[in-house]
């Protein structure tokens, strides 16, 4: 995915970027900061360390993965297959913006969830940063979240020296949902301070 991300930035003309993933779009994020330091100036990590992380997703993945999108009319038809399994509604939310409609007017998954299903193993892994990224970065990690533990700080910063560790407090591995405003304030103090 790392080199997924730098053939964008270079199909982009884009010589240097900041750098913003989630989850597991922080993972890719630290390793693309850490293979291609060259072309990051800036970067931010949601809710992520650089650890490998237990299987927790399967039953998320299984839920999407079982919905009978050929039988879908609507959206909210997806939403109620999805209930049963995922009961919290801002959760469902959030993954079903993965779906887009496909030719015929049905609806498909716009991310590669087989894929994702058979690489799982691989995805939880630890990011392998080999030299050291010497350039800001700031992690951002959810109060209500067990994803990045005060245990992660040295960790975070073996590899990421510059390392800002933020903490929001209110929220959930859903930063940017649960509390967007001290998100958005956080990520753009960041990346508009002049460099130390």
């Amino acid at each position: 995915m790392a080199a997924d991300l730098r053939e964008f930035v270079e199909e982009q003309s884009l010589a240097q970027v900041f750098l913003l993933g989630h989850s597991m779009g922080g993972k890719v994020a630290m390793q693309f900061a850490g293979q291609y330091p060259e072309r990051v100036d800036k970067l931010v990590v949601v809710d992520i360390a650089p650890k490998a992380y237990p299987p927790t997703h399967q039953s998320l993945l299984a839920a999407l993965h079982a919905v009978d999108l050929r039988a879908a009319k609507n959206f909210s038809d997806i939403d109620a297959a999805l209930s049963g399994p995922i009961p919290e509604a801002e959760v469902r939310q959030f993954l079903m913006k993965n779906l887009t409609r496909s030719s015929d007017h049905g609806f498909q998954w716009r991310i590669a969830l087989d894929a994702i299903m058979q690489n799982y193993g691989a995805l939880i892994q630890a990011v392998v940063v080999e030299r050291p990224f010497s350039k800001p970065a700031c992690f951002i990690r959810a109060g209500r979240s067990n994803f990045v533990t005060d245990q992660d700080s040295a960790l975070i910063r073996k590899a990421f020296p510059q390392a800002k560790i933020e903490t929001i407090a209110r929220a959930g591995h859903w930063v940017h949902i649960d509390a967007d405003d001290e998100f958005y304030q956080t990520v753009t103090g960041f990346l508009t301070a002049p460099d130390s």
